[in-house]
């Protein structure tokens, strides 16, 4: 509810995820503040119950093509963006660890709808095993 005790919709309820202690986070407005960094063009929030959010990342080619070779430099500049949307949001909130995608999400590759939304599932089967990996450090 807003000020005027208005309803504000924040996401679609199919989209929300749902932490292990039973906080509601939208991602929609993770993956917005992450895409909006230079070095990061695509993003995907996971965490449905689970004790904090993890991300998977896609970098712009053109902002991190210093960093292509190298993984370690790649991390470090993926993760001062990830920083830096951070410092903007709630501790629930907040992308605790992330993964680096292999691939652009792509409507070809069945990662995003036609209207180019993020087909959650599908990237779910592709990387889920590696995101719930990012809980097990």
């Amino acid at each position: 509810l807003d000020d005027k005790g208005g309803i504000v919709i924040t996401d679609r309820k199919k989209d929300l995820i749902v932490n292990d202690k039973g906080d509601n986070v939208a991602p929609k407005r993770e993956e917005g503040m992450l895409t909006l960094q230079p070095e990061i063009l695509q993003a995907m929030v996971y965490g449905d119950r689970k004790p904090y959010l993890v991300a998977l990342l896609v970098p712009d080619p053109e902002e991190t093509r210093k960093a292509k070779d190298d993984p370690e430099a790649m991390h470090k500049l993926l993760s001062k963006a990830v920083d830096r949307v951070n410092a903007e949001l709630s501790v629930i909130e907040k992308v605790r660890r992330f993964i680096i995608a292999d691939q652009q999400f792509s409507v070809e590759n069945e990662m995003l709808t036609p209207s180019m939304k993020i087909r959650r599932h599908v990237i779910g089967a592709a990387y889920g095993e590696r995101l719930d990996a990012l809980y097990k450090r």
